[in-house]
């Protein structure tokens, strides 16, 4: 059960991702029903599965610096 609330949860920070329409950590934790912890904690698992993600301030948004497929 856990695996699949990662997977669910990690595709839909993929897909806000791609958007630019995370928010800051705050309000994607907010918007994902998740601790600002735990968001620090996906995006990381992310970024050790390849994914070049960066958060930009000025649109205060997480994005990928360049094409990027999500794999399991």
């Amino acid at each position: 059960m856990q695996a699949l609330k990662f997977i669910s949860r990690t595709r839909r920070l993929d897909s806000l991702i791609r958007r630019k329409s995370t928010g800051s950590p705050s309000q994607l934790a907010h918007r994902l029903g998740v601790s600002e912890a735990t968001i620090y904690r996906y995006i990381q698992e992310m970024k050790d599965m390849g994914a070049p993600i960066r958060y930009c301030r000025e649109r205060q948004s997480y994005r990928y610096e360049c094409d990027y497929e999500l794999e399991f």
